[in-house]
């Protein structure tokens, strides 16, 4: 029985935190760094929730700077974590972030984040994303000698998509190589980042990957009619910002393709919505695609998820995608791309399909070929409501302490 408690890593993990606990007389700490935290922006910021909640779990305390927004509390405790909100000039909304305010978040935090250091004993900083957040991380280690282990999300190192994107500076190149090859840890959440970071890089440090934590949600079930859709019909979704990257005028051109009787749902704002919905309109797919716009609350975006039949996006490139793993909850069969992190999330033919760019005809073949079929459905979303528990959040922080606390790293 003892042999059997100890072969599980959580509970190895909670051993060490315990014995930490007795010899330090207090709860060990952890300070997390990060521009983004729910309601703000997008998936970094939930990941970044899990791992603080699941931190909390495992016998920890932890503060958490991020940026403030207006209607935000600037300290509150939410799961028991502490949250310091540091206003930034020009952050326009809650989705995303402007350069200004990027640029601003680490020298207006760093005061909070030295206050901090001053009063409690760190166990270490985990500091996500290393643009913007990078910078901050690494002085606080540096004056405070904490251990600080960065997390690599996607575009904080490269996005093909962007013109901003740092793999494209050489300024901004030599700064994050810097900053990793100073880490006491670094962290990828898939392995397209952390090919793209040894390509454009060129890192001495070594990359570990370990996935975003994912917290199952526990959500009503509703029926088609709770939700106003038709029983009758087929449904296909896709989720995200509304941003060129995310391709949805691919989503939209996909029901060129497809029979009448499968319409599609569009959940998400950006910069692109008046633009998609003209080219629905172009398309004479106004009555068939369903715009529901930003939807905040993730038991509304599983129930919708529930109803659907068939989970479509199919980015140019994607860090790693959290709404595939929302997908893979609500069962859903998945086609995307394989261009990016989601290719560490879908396998092909096993819980979806992966095409090779973003292309309509592709996405809309591979949808006819999971509605024609009710026994590669049916695989699909058995595959994939068993497949979500390896990213469990307990699963990957125990992975995450293990790493870097269990073997005395720190």
């Amino acid at each position: 029985m003892i042999r059997l408690f100890f072969r599980n890593d959580m509970n190895r993990v909670c051993i060490l935190v315990l014995y930490q606990l007795i010899t330090m007389g207090e709860k060990p700490k952890i300070l997390i760094l990060n521009y983004e935290f729910p309601p703000l922006g997008g998936g970094g910021g939930v990941a970044a929730y899990v791992f603080a909640k699941e931190f909390i779990r495992a016998g920890y305390e932890v503060d958490y700077i991020t940026t403030g927004f207006s209607g935000l509390q600037a300290f509150e405790k939410i799961d028991g974590i502490s949250i310091y909100r540091i206003k930034v000039w020009g952050r326009k909304d809650l989705s995303t972030a402007t350069m200004i305010s990027l640029i601003l978040f680490p020298i207006f935090a760093f005061w909070k984040g030295f206050s901090l250091c001053r009063q409690n004993k760190y166990s270490f900083i985990h500091t996500h994303f290393v643009v913007p957040t990078g910078p901050l991380g690494f002085v606080l280690s540096k004056i405070f000698k904490i251990k600080n282990i960065l997390s690599l999300h996607g575009g904080d190192v490269y996005d093909p998509t962007r013109n901003i994107s740092p793999h494209r500076y050489w300024i901004l190149r030599m700064i994050i190589r810097f900053l990793i090859n100073r880490a006491d840890g670094v962290v990828s959440s898939s392995g397209i980042i952390k090919d793209k970071c040894i390509e454009y890089y060129k890192p001495r440090k070594e990359i570990k990957i370990i996935p975003l934590p994912y917290e199952l949600v526990d959500f009503p079930k509703v029926s088609r009619h709770d939700i106003g859709l038709d029983e009758n019909k087929k449904y296909v979704i896709g989720v995200g910002r509304l941003i060129p990257r995310k391709k949805f005028d691919v989503f939209l051109k996909m029901f060129s393709f497809l029979d009448k009787n499968i319409e599609g749902i569009i959940i998400g704002d950006g910069p692109e919505k008046n633009s998609l919905k003209g080219l629905a309109q172009s398309l004479k797919m106004e009555q068939r695609i369903h715009f529901t716009g930003f939807v905040g609350n993730k038991e509304k975006i599983l129930q919708y998820m529930s109803c659907s039949d068939v989970f479509v996006l199919c980015p140019s490139y994607e860090g790693f995608g959290v709404v595939f793993q929302e997908a893979m909850q609500a069962g859903l069969p998945i086609v995307t791309t394989m261009s990016g992190g989601q290719a560490d999330i879908v396998k092909d033919g096993k819980n979806g399909f992966l095409i090779p760019n973003p292309d309509e005809k592709l996405a809309a073949g591979k949808v006819n070929q999971i509605l024609n079929s009710k026994e590669i459905h049916l695989t699909m979303k058995a595959n994939n409501l068993r497949d979500i528990k390896r990213f469990s959040g307990q699963s990957v922080v125990a992975e995450f302490l293990k790493t870097f606390v269990g073997d005395k790293k720190l």
